[in-house]
């Protein structure tokens, strides 16, 4: 059900000038990197060595470092689909594909910096020879083709506290494989799932400051859409994906990034809490009936998340190995 109200449209409507206060978060191109600044020079003449040397460090990763990896960048690869449905919020749209709107140029700008992730992880991943490729090729072929369903419906409010939540857990993710590869040796990847989080970082920073805004000019409609969203639980936007052989693959990638600390539980349950703070809906006054409840279940979400992250961690039964056709069958 399209949840977009006339209350709603003036709201967003009425941003575009805040907006494009924002578009200073988005870097230069002159002034980003690309992916072939962490890859081997294939022009040079000494490139066999060049990539040699850019393999030797991959050889220590374990398996299910990769197996997190490639799962993250699947989900990296699957751009398309997100763009897609920013794109869908109603009055954020870029509806020429030339729009000159500050939404518009948000998004496409937003577009291009997150495209390069996909770009270098797949490439990084290649030039190792640690995966099986085509495997995951087909991997992000079925994302794609699947799509996903986060809940937001058309409804902007929604959306960007989706993104806002979405791209502090990736920031998190990448970071956490950075450390990963340090304590493994490899050097290169640490370096590139660091310039990847901090790529997440500035994204997290100007769709949580929308939602700011939202909340100065409606907090009404953004506390229910915040609660809404809570109650369907954020869905990871890899979910539906699939390599054809494991049809519980989503499960088990998270699992493993379970297991290393990539991305957990308690993870999910400090995002909750670090969105409330950030919003500040504690201090929040003058809300309707509907809204304050919203706002004590809201406030109270992060905590009962983390109880229940613990309680789970206690009851870890013994691990038991999954394979995966990324790593060519092998179990983790």
């Amino acid at each position: 059900m399209n949840s977009f109200s006339g209350s709603k449209q003036e709201v967003i409507s009425g941003m575009e000038n805040f907006v494009s206060t924002q578009l200073k978060y988005l870097k230069p191109v002159e002034d980003s990197w690309q992916p072939q600044d962490w890859l081997p020079d294939l022009t040079s003449e000494d490139w066999m060595e060049s990539v040699e040397a850019f393999r030797e460090p991959a050889k220590g990763l374990s398996d299910a470092v990769l197996v997190v990896l490639v799962g993250d960048m699947v989900t990296e690869e699957a751009l398309p689909t997100y763009q897609t449905l920013i794109n869908g919020f109603e009055g954020v749209s870029d509806k020429t594909g030339t729009d000159t709107s500050p939404w518009a140029q948000w998004t496409r700008g937003w577009t291009a910096e997150e495209n390069r992730h996909g770009d270098l992880l797949n490439k990084y991943l290649y030039l190792t020879g640690r995966v099986d490729m085509r495997a995951v090729e087909v991997t992000i072929q079925n994302l794609l083709s699947k799509g996903f369903d986060p809940s937001t419906a058309q409804d902007p409010y929604r959306g960007f506290i989706y993104t806002s939540f979405q791209e502090r857990a990736t920031k998190i993710s990448h970071k956490n494989v950075a450390k990963l590869a340090r304590e493994q040796g490899d050097d290169n990847l640490q370096g590139i799932c660091s310039a990847i989080a901090a790529d997440e970082a500035r994204h997290e920073k100007v769709y949580t400051n929308f939602i700011n805004h939202i909340f100065e000019q409606d907090p009404d409609g953004a506390m229910l859409a915040f609660r809404d969203l809570m109650r369907a639980q954020i869905v990871m936007p890899s979910h539906l994906m699939q390599d054809g052989a494991d049809p519980n693959l989503f499960d088990n990638f998270s699992i493993i990034a379970q297991q290393l600390g990539v991305y957990t539980a308690k993870h999910y349950s400090e995002i909750v809490e670090h969105l409330v703070r950030t919003w500040n809906l504690e201090n929040l006054t003058g809300l309707s009936s509907k809204a304050a409840e919203a706002q004590d279940y809201l406030c109270q979400l992060g905590s009962r998340y983390k109880k229940l992250a613990e309680r789970s961690q206690r009851r870890k039964s013994r691990i038991e190995q999954r394979k995966f056709s990324w790593i060519f069958n092998r179990k983790v």
